[in-house]
């Protein structure tokens, strides 16, 4: 009992660590918005407010995976992906949280099913995950925003036929809207405020956000700019057209979902018996891990990854 309560604790320990630093990171987020949105000279901003401070330990084990990042990522693909997933971290503070998180794990797993093999392979597994968890968020954001975008659409429209000037009708939209799309149009509205024209802040968070119909509302716009008429029609009129094919997308969606579930239970039901099974009765599952049971292993995790692999892209239709 104790050979497991020890791990726990010490997992408990490292996730209330994870979460402390990652409210702390939010907290500064919206300190620093705050901020930005003061009028010059209203208010003075102590100088704790604008600077990180921590440990020396932390200091330095951020400042080393923030290196190694820099090394290996020369792109800045991973800074990319928190961006836009919307996660408050540096690449450093990132890469330090995954490694503790998946060493955790991994010592937790091998107290608990009594084989290390399963924390070698967590070990190995927790950067994949690290890895894969700002492009589900990624993903998630890119289709709420397009569930939302037809409705602001409409807005902005009823806002410019009302009077409104194009970036009043931003604000008020944003002002009406949920996350994460009244998210990205303020900070489009930021970006105005520093002196950029509202259209090329509109294509850079179209490129950002990597969405075709928002793309296409950009190029709309910016053409409309060029030969003149009524933005508001306009606008009306690719909200519909996008509102359209957000139906055809969720009727693909319902038609595809036994599918989809199908996948993942079939994917995981295997991995789920064999932890299951380890842990109830190790002494069972001990053929599988010695000599030839390692080569069954490793062939049956390539066969659960490629039919998974197999269904998903059979049902992933593009619209």
């Amino acid at each position: 009992m104790k050979e497991v309560l020890l791990p726990v604790l010490v997992g408990l320990g490292m996730s209330l660590i994870a979460v402390g630093v990652l409210m702390r990171a939010r907290k500064r987020e919206q300190s620093l918005a705050e901020i930005l949105d003061l009028p010059f000279g209203e208010q003075d901003v102590p100088i704790e407010a604008i600077t990180e401070t921590r440990g020396a330990i932390a200091e330095g084990a951020v400042s080393l995976a923030g290196s190694m990042v820099t090394r290996f990522d020369a792109s800045g693909s991973l800074s990319q992906s928190l961006e836009r997933a919307r996660i408050p971290l540096k690449a450093g503070e990132y890469v330090v949280i995954v490694a503790c998180a998946s060493f955790v794990s991994g010592v937790l797993l091998g107290f608990i099913t009594r084989q290390w093999l399963f924390a070698l392979v967590t070990l190995v597994l927790g950067p994949v995950l690290g890895r894969w968890f700002p492009n589900f968020r990624i993903a998630r954001r890119r289709k709420a925003f397009e569930r939302q975008l037809p409705d602001a659409l409409s807005l902005i429209a009823s806002s410019l036929s009302a009077g409104h000037t194009f970036l009043r009708a931003i604000q008020m939209m944003c002002e009406e809207s949920d996350a994460p799309l009244s998210e990205e149009f303020a900070r489009v509205v930021y970006e105005t405020r520093l002196g950029d024209p509202v259209v090329d802040a509109l294509a850079r968070m179209a490129v950002r956000l990597d969405i075709r119909d928002l793309q296409w509302v950009v190029q709309a716009i910016r053409i409309q700019q060029t030969v003149g008429g009524k933005l508001a029609d306009l606008l009306h009129t690719l909200a519909d057209f996008i509102r359209g094919r957000e139906e055809i997308r969720r009727e693909i969606a319902v038609l595809t979902a036994e599918g989809r579930i199908s996948a993942w239970v079939l994917g995981a039901l295997p991995i789920f018996l064999l932890f299951a099974v380890q842990t109830i009765s190790p002494g069972y599952m001990q053929p599988l891990f010695q000599g030839w049971g390692y080569a069954v292993l490793a062939f049956t995790g390539m066969s659960i990854a490629i039919g998974t692999a197999v269904i998903l892209r059979m049902v992933k239709i593009e619209v």
